[in-house]
């Protein structure tokens, strides 16, 4: 087999449960094609193929469907991270078994708008009902004329009762024209058990048995069902898409002290912008000059304005508060943080989660089996007992439109899709359906510590003065730190800094290699040390060491003041919790999930920081021991979640069931994790479960409402209290309800208790 390259194409028209499987299906037989992989919810189509693929074909074979089609990107080879699991992940990222059938957002078709308008007629659907009111679009029109027609049919039989068979028969024409069409494209390309084939059947069947009435009022339901469907499509459509539109249009580019406005797209990297207080930022970038405070809000969800100044990274989207700054762009529009967001959740609703995949199995056989049994209620009591043809071939008639299989399809990838752009909006990314169930089963998770529980980097926790002011210590410090950047020398000076203490020049500084750094300061001789190293200069008092060791005992390390031979006093400092860390640790232990740490650090920092956390700490590990544990954990039958940096954590992440990235927006925490808790609180974990189990639920009521609905209305029309409109209703409703439940998920903003 030649070697396998993929072509993702942007396709138009998709918003309904059965659009992606004639899709699917057609391209799927094409020669040369391996693998298909389509979007509702994304408007995309990803086909894996050999080079002997032909790629025009496919486009004739998708527009001839009735939809645009037009490439998004060239031939890419698939990405080495989306291999990185083992067998038991691959499906995660892999298994393309069928198609999203959720709703998606459509944008991009400006350059196929002209063969888009010739074919939407034909096919019925459109993707305008996001853009603009629903009776705009070329649906909402086909509706109101099918409506129309049977109103009108409705008049003309009162008024001439002989003529108001053939009224009807009009009436119903006007919305199954372009109906009966769809079905036959379906059936030529591989789909005949189409939902519009039943429709058809359904319909042309009522007319010969003269129900044409009935036949016209169930056309023009059922067209209601489609427009109301592709209305709730366009709130899923506009939920993710909206994110681009926190990008500014146009920026203010500085050159050589001067400012002009670009457009935002045009900006390459390395230019620098300027930022008024109150605009959005219109790239992702360095700050380069100036602080000020940013709100975040609308890209990560953080509550509070976030202070950056000079070397900060900041968020395309996000708002300058109060003062300018100079931005200097980092990433091509087309790369921006929100931009790989909006890519990264269309890419993880084209997978397939398990509870998809078997409903689109069972439906294959599903469809086929209600055609079945409408066929033999339609024949088997007039063969075998006498009874009345037209009896019951309106009965089996109408169970072909109660066994439409909309509803039982889009149960699933609604409620996936929905849940993923309410995450995504909450700065929680999961890619993929499958990742989306599998979170709510964990029973375990595994954090690292440092940059994951912690944050990464070293704070000032106690100044302790001998023969010095706590401010004079400080002083004297930062002064023999200033202009290094060492951890611990950065987190003296956030502190100097933060504290306003005055830093007076340093003459005579030098790095005293394994032991600190000294100087003379207000012509002062002085040192900052190891406590091992200041013992070498002055012995340490009982009470001293006992301080310093209670110290490292809490995880902290300490540096020591020694001013002319004496000692001055102590800084202690340590890599903090984060603010939420025990908050996100018993939201955990809350749904029942329990929390370890996993760390190269040592014994002693590893258990102070576990103990005031609450949780177990194992330490002193390698990255293959942390990765043994994970194994050993699903061993015993967990299902086990490891959060990380993405990096150091690497080989546990790929041998987790859910790899977890922390943080920030970085490539390494949009990529490489099946998800990412893109502003990096712990207690996003705790809502990435919670989402989970909230869409697991949802999925379950939709699926029970899709199915109840049909069993009541099956029954009821065997024993001749229902018909044909009832039945359509049934289907109707039952799609309509279970697209608009699986909605409700677009107002998920997370538990309180574990924000």
């Amino acid at each position: 087999m030649a070697a396998a390259t993929q072509t993702r194409y942007r396709v138009g028209g998709m918003d309904c449960a059965s659009c992606a499987a004639k899709i699917d299906t057609a391209v799927r037989r094409m020669p040369g094609v391996e693998d298909v992989s389509v979007s509702v919810t994304a408007g995309t189509m990803t086909v894996h193929h050999d080079e002997t693929s032909n790629l025009t074909a496919i486009e004739k074979k998708v527009m001839g469907l009735g939809y645009s089609v037009a490439p998004l990107a060239g031939k890419t080879e698939p990405k080495p991270s989306e291999h990185r699991h083992d067998d038991h992940r691959h499906e995660h990222h892999h298994d393309h078994d069928g198609h999203n059938h959720s709703t998606h957002d459509h944008a991009d078709h400006d350059h196929h708008r002209h063969a888009e308008e010739e074919i939407e007629g034909l096919h019925g659907h459109d993707h305008t009902l996001a853009n603009g009111p629903w009776w705009a679009s070329k649906k909402g029109r086909l509706t109101i004329m099918s409506g129309a027609a049977l109103v009108a049919a409705y008049a003309v039989g009162h008024l001439v009762p002989s003529i108001a068979p053939y009224a009807f028969i009009v009436a119903m024409l006007v919305g199954l024209v372009p109906i009966a069409r769809r079905a036959v494209m379906a059936a030529l390309a591989g789909t005949p058990f189409s939902i519009e084939m039943l429709m058809t059947i359904a319909a042309v069947g009522a007319v010969i048995i003269n129900a044409g009435e009935e036949a016209a009022t169930v056309v023009f339901l059922f067209l209601v069902g489609e427009l109301l469907e592709g209305v709730a499509a366009g709130k899923a459509r506009a939920s993710i898409q909206s994110l681009t539109t926190l990008v500014p249009k146009t920026a203010l580019v500085d050159e050589n002290g001067q400012t002009r406005e670009v457009q935002a797209d045009s900006l390459a990297v390395g230019a620098v912008i300027l930022v008024r207080p109150g605009d959005r930022i219109a790239a992702d970038g360095v700050i380069v000059d100036g602080e000020s405070a940013i709100d975040e809000a609308p890209v990560t969800g953080e509550s509070t304005p976030v202070r950056k100044g000079v070397d900060a990274k900041v968020f395309a989207g996000t708002i300058n508060t109060d003062a300018v700054l100079w931005v200097k762009v980092t990433a091509a529009a087309a790369d921006n943080t929100i931009a790989r967001v909006v890519k990264l959740v269309e890419e993880a609703q084209e997978s397939k989660a398990p509870t998809e995949r078997f409903i689109d199995r069972f439906s294959r056989y599903y469809t086929p089996g209600v055609v079945a049994v409408a066929t033999l209620v339609a024949v088997t009591p007039p063969l075998t007992a006498g009874a009345s043809w037209l009896e019951w071939i309106y009965k089996g008639l109408a169970i072909l439109l109660i066994g439409c299989p909309c509803a039982l399809v889009i149960s699933t990838p609604a409620a996936i899709a929905a849940a993923l752009s309410a995450g995504a909006r909450s700065g929680l990314l999961l890619k993929g359906g499958a990742v989306l169930e599998t979170m709510g089963k964990v029973t375990t998770v595994a954090f690292d510590k440092t940059g994951t529980l912690t944050e990464g980097k070293p704070k000032v926790t106690d100044i302790v003065g001998f023969s010095y002011t706590e401010a004079q210590l400080l002083s004297r410090a930062a002064a023999l730190e200033n202009g290094s950047s060492h951890p611990l020398a950065v987190a003296i000076l956030e502190r100097a800094k933060a504290d306003r203490v005055p830093m007076p020049p340093a003459a005579e500084a030098r790095a005293l290699p394994g032991k600190g750094v000294s100087g003379r300061v207000g012509g002062e001789t002085m040192s900052l040390l190891s406590p091992q190293a200041a013992r070498e200069i002055e012995p340490l008092s009982a009470e001293q060491a006992a301080r310093i060791e209670a110290m490292n005992d809490e995880g902290k390390s300490v540096s020591v003041l020694v001013v002319q031979g004496k000692l001055a006093g102590l800084i202690a400092m340590r890599d903090e919790p984060r603010t939420d860390a025990r908050a996100g640790i018993e939201a955990l232990q809350t749904v029942g999930i329990d929390a370890l740490m996993l760390t190269g650090d040592n014994a002693r920092t590893a258990g102070a920081i576990a103990k005031g956390l609450g949780i177990e700490p194992r330490a002193q590990l390698l990255p293959e021991d942390k990765q043994r544990i994970v194994r050993e954990l699903q061993a015993q039958n967990q299902i086990v979640a490891k959060v990380g940096d993405g990096i150091n954590d690497a080989p546990a992440l790929a041998a987790a069931d859910v790899g977890i990235a922390m943080g920030g927006g970085t490539d390494v925490a949009l990529e490489t994790a099946d998800a990412a808790a893109f502003h990096g609180r712990v207690t996003d974990v705790a809502n990435m479960v919670v989402l989970s189990r909230t869409t697991m639920n949802n999925i379950r009521q939709n699926i029970s409402m899709a199915l109840g609905l049909k069993a009541v209305f099956l029954v009821t029309t065997i024993a001749g209290i229902t018909g044909l409109w009832p039945a359509i209703l049934a289907d109707t409703g039952a799609t309509v309800l279970v697209t608009a439940n699986a909605i409700r998920l677009l107002r998920w903003k997370g538990v309180s208790g574990a924000r």
